[in-house]
């Protein structure tokens, strides 16, 4: 049998690990809020229940009433449950917005926006990532309303003056191809990307021959999803996208 290691100073050493990998707890009304989430999250606990009172909670987990109190307001922090008073009132499952939801996922991208974790490359390219093929499903499901939308929103553009008001119709032309997809999570991921992109890097000033090519290409567009050619549709919205990368600077 081997002998056991030992040190200059003759001793046997340890085996153990330098450190072991353990988690480290987080404080007491972070872990209620977060199991509390999980419920909401699994559909355990539907939008419009009430939650038991606080002191029910507090027995449940083993924890004080105001450890309760301060979860519940990380929790209507971050939308997930509101609290009225009166002999009806309580605590209870909000009702999911789709706006409120857009919102924070906006305020989160914008506060990453231009760090080492969140480039304007990055961003550029999830945009790219989104709206390329979902063009392609508006030209497959698109209805006339939309096509209507786009083209008010392609003559605005045109009559429109000034940086700000320019791709506020810009923009407008994107959301409506994303609301022309049928499918309200694209809308909800988009927004939030166009609005950070035209707040937070849109370069001071663009030459009138840009606005040209913008127009071009969004009429390009247009008429391609009128002729439900998703392919074609796709790609001048690829085309499109790489043309308008230089509109954008984290300068």
């Amino acid at each position: 049998m081997p002998s056991a290691r030992r040190n200059s100073a003759g001793l046997p050493e340890s085996t153990a690990p330098a450190s072991l990998p353990v988690t480290r707890l987080r404080p007491a009304y972070q872990q209620v809020a977060d199991q509390l989430r999980e419920l909401i999250l699994d559909g355990s606990l539907a939008p419009g229940d009430r939650l038991p009172p606080e002191s029910e909670i507090g027995g449940n987990f083993g924890v004080s009433r105001s450890t309760v109190r301060e979860a519940l307001r990380v929790l209507a922090s971050q939308g997930l449950v509101r609290t009225s008073r009166g002999t009806t009132g309580g605590t209870f499952v909000s009702q999911v917005d789709p706006d409120q939801i857009s919102d924070y996922l906006e305020v989160g991208i914008g506060l990453m926006s231009g760090s080492a974790a969140l480039p304007l490359s990055a961003i550029l390219e999830a945009r790219e990532l989104l709206e390329v093929p979902a063009t392609a499903l508006a030209a497959r499901r698109r209805e006339q309303h939309h096509l209507d939308a786009l083209r008010d929103a392609m003559e605005r553009e045109k009559r429109t003056r000034g940086r700000s008001m320019k791709f506020r119709e810009h923009q407008h032309f994107h959301d409506v191809i994303m609301q022309a997809t049928g499918n309200g999570l694209l809308t909800m991921m988009t927004e939030p990307v166009f609005h950070v992109l035209s707040t937070r890097f849109l370069r001071p000033a663009a030459q009138p021959e840009f606005w040209t090519m913008v127009d071009e290409e969004h009429e390009q567009i247009i008429e391609l999803i009128a002729a439900g050619d998703a392919e074609g549709a796709s790609e001048a919205m690829r085309r499109h996208l790489n043309n308008i990368r230089g509109a954008y600077s984290e300068d």
